[in-house]
């Protein structure tokens, strides 16, 4: 992986190269706020659809595709070799495990902004399906990675009991001023987004719930993220491979100022 020379997608060449957090194409000079790393792999039980979203066409230079094959290699290899400022493209959300981690051992205080529908903070023995998918908020905050008073859950509505009772005891922050206290006094922000924390009808996911944020919203508050601190990295996850997905994917990825 290289953190220097991307493929620009425009002229399908690794011509992009790295200007600190943001890369330039030496072809066609076009700008980018952000090197992508594809991570086409989904931890579960039938997750095929989600590790090919991984190969949608976003507006990025391409900085890499992390297709290991554990989960641990995977972060491992995500965390050591990071862009500076990576936009994640999975695959399930296990892919923002190794971007989580690597950006915490770069700054001092990282709070993380978690968008889905499910809590991602089962285990392996109070998971119901046993799938890793359904563990890496918990993985990050058991790792110490981060602290969960720098994290905010927004949009969850999908939660098994163990999860709710993690919720309780942790301090993690839900509800309407979560964004906020997680965002207070920590040194930047990674967003990780799972499709399904969005309305059903507007972004295609590969588990769906019904309530989730309009995009709209999803933008507005992506916005407000941005303003208030530094984004140093973002993810999506939990997508389908259609090409209606494209648009509203690089209307969120714009919002928070990649």
């Amino acid at each position: 992986m290289s953190r220097l020379r991307a493929k620009c997608p425009h002229c399908k060449t690794f011509t992009a190269v790295a200007l600190g957090p943001d890369y330039q194409c030496h072809a066609c000079g076009a700008e980018f706020g952000a090197g992508l790393v594809r991570v086409p792999r989904a931890w579960g039980k039938g997750g095929g659809a989600m590790a090919e979203a991984a190969s949608l066409e976003l507006p990025y230079p391409e900085a890499a595709v992390v297709a290991e094959s554990s989960l641990g290699e995977q972060t491992l290899v995500l965390a050591s070799e990071l862009p500076e400022r990576p936009l994640i493209l999975g695959g399930c959300c296990c892919s923002h495990v190794g971007a989580v981690e690597g950006l915490a051992a770069r700054y001092g205080r990282l709070a993380v902004v978690w968008v889905d529908a499910h809590g991602d903070l089962n285990t392996p023995e109070s998971s119901p399906s046993g799938n890793e998918w359904g563990m890496p908020l918990r993985m990050l905050l058991d790792s110490g990675a981060v602290d969960a008073k720098d994290v905010a859950l927004v949009g969850a509505r999908d939660l098994e009991p163990p999860e709710r009772a993690f919720i309780d005891a942790s301090g993690l922050h839900v509800g309407k001023h979560a964004v906020d206290r997680a965002l207070s006094g920590t040194d930047g922000v990674y967003v990780a987004i799972d499709a399904d924390g969005l309305d059903e009808n507007e972004i295609r996911s590969f588990m769906p719930v019904p309530g989730g944020l309009t995009l709209s919203d999803a933008e507005s508050l992506l916005r407000g993220v941005a303003t208030s601190s530094t984004v140093v990295g973002a993810g999506l996850s939990g997508l389908i491979p259609e090409p209606a997905n494209l648009e509203p994917a690089a209307r969120l990825c714009a919002a928070v100022g990649l």
